[in-house]
Parts: C-alpha cells; structure tokens; sequence
C-alpha cells in the first residue's frame, strides 16, 4: 500500500533528517514508528503526507508517486488519509460536532450524510455526551479523541499519528492507543510515530526503529526488541 524507497530528506542548512530510508507498509498493518526525538520517524510522517518532499528516493501509495503530487492530485491522495497530531489541532470556536463535520462540509457532502457520520465516529470514540462542547472544556484525552473523530470521518484508507499520546497522562494514552488499535481492527492501515516505550511494548506490533536518521529495524516486538 505505501512503500519508501531510498528516501533521504537533507535540508539547506546540511542537516540529515532521513538518510537513504526504505520500507513498505501493507493494507491493514498497524505500525509503530520509533526512536528518540529527532530521529527521523517525524520526518518519514511528513514525507508521507506530503507536508514536505524528500531531497531523493520515492514515495509510493499503491501506483500513485506521492512525491511528485501537486494542485488536484495532491488533494485526492490527502483525502485517502486520517491524520491525528500530538496538539491536536482542533478550532477552538467550533463545537466538538462542528470539528468533526467540518471535513465533510468542505469536501460538499450533504447534510443528512453528514449526521448520519458524524454521529457514528462520535459514538466510535465515546463523545456523543460532548457534541455540544467546545475544546477548551474537554480534557486532553477528550480532545485527542475529537481529533482522531475528525481523522477517520472520511474513512481513510491510512490513519497517521505522530506522537498521538504525546501530551497526555497514562491512563488517557492507554486509551487513545487502544482507540487506534480499534480503529486498525476495523480495516484501517495506522502508523503511529512515538518514543513511547510501554505502548509500543504492550501491544507486540510492527516496529519501525530510526537512529540518526536511518531505519535500523524493521520487525514485531517492543519498542527496543
């Protein structure tokens, strides 16, 4: 489904943040991306959602080369993907409803489709009690969970999340990381980049490992396995 090949991000400053990466990631995987800050597993999420585009190598999503998209094309391969931040993004003058349908508004779906959606992810991640909340009223664990709503509302193919728990105590990560495995269950392709070495130790996935800016494993276990 999503393969790098050679991939090598140098920016003009000479600083090395992915160096000659390769993998595949296939349909229905769950997948951990780990390794310390500024290990590069940021930067390969990046490349994969085309915030950025990489200095050499290739991009692949099924027979699309991401890193050549641009204008339409570019649109089309986003709407493919759910991607879930560490600070979560959400507009703050909009309601926990009102974020989530927001992504069906702006890509034209009519109303009744978007109830009927918006109820169910709502339901998916336990906030239909909070539909009429804003943001700054949810706990941190709450407003991940409007974030991934948000992210799976269009049913993507890929869900991207880059240190998802990252601003969250124990018990709430524990949640989000369970939420995400659900989500994976389900048919959803997720790649999650963290340092987080007890999530990735207790849930016995494909690891992912960048040092330095290089991929130096690639196989299921813990998070130093």
């Amino acid at each position: 489904m999503l393969t790098l090949e050679n991939v090598t991000k140098k920016y003009p400053n000479g600083r090395v943040a992915l160096e000659d990466a390769s993998f595949k990631i296939n349909e229905g995987e769950f997948v951990f991306l780990v390794g310390p800050s500024g290990a590069g597993k940021s930067t390969a999420i990046r490349l994969i959602i085309k915030q950025e585009s990489p200095s050499s190598g290739e991009i692949m999503f099924e027979n699309v080369m991401v890193h050549k998209l641009k204008g339409s094309g570019l649109a089309r391969y986003r709407r493919e993907l759910g991607i879930v931040f560490q600070d979560f993004k959400l507009l703050n003058a909009r309601t926990v409803w009102e974020n989530v349908a927001f992504v069906l508004e702006v890509s034209g779906k009519p109303s009744p489709l978007i109830k009927r959606t918006v109820e169910y992810v709502l339901d998916l991640v336990g906030l239909m009690d909070k539909k009429d909340a804003f943001p700054e009223t949810l706990s941190g664990g709450e407003q991940q969970r409007v974030a991934i709503a948000r992210a799976i509302v269009t049913e993507p193919k890929i869900l991207l999340a880059d240190e998802p728990t990252g601003n969250l105590d124990r018990g709430n990560a524990w949640d989000i990381i369970q939420l995400l495995n659900k989500i994976n269950n389900w048919g959803t392709t997720v790649i999650v980049a963290t340092h987080d070495q007890e999530i990735v130790d207790s849930l016995n996935k494909r690891v992912i490992g960048f040092d330095a800016g290089k991929v130096v494993r690639d196989n299921i276990g813990g998070y130093h396995k």
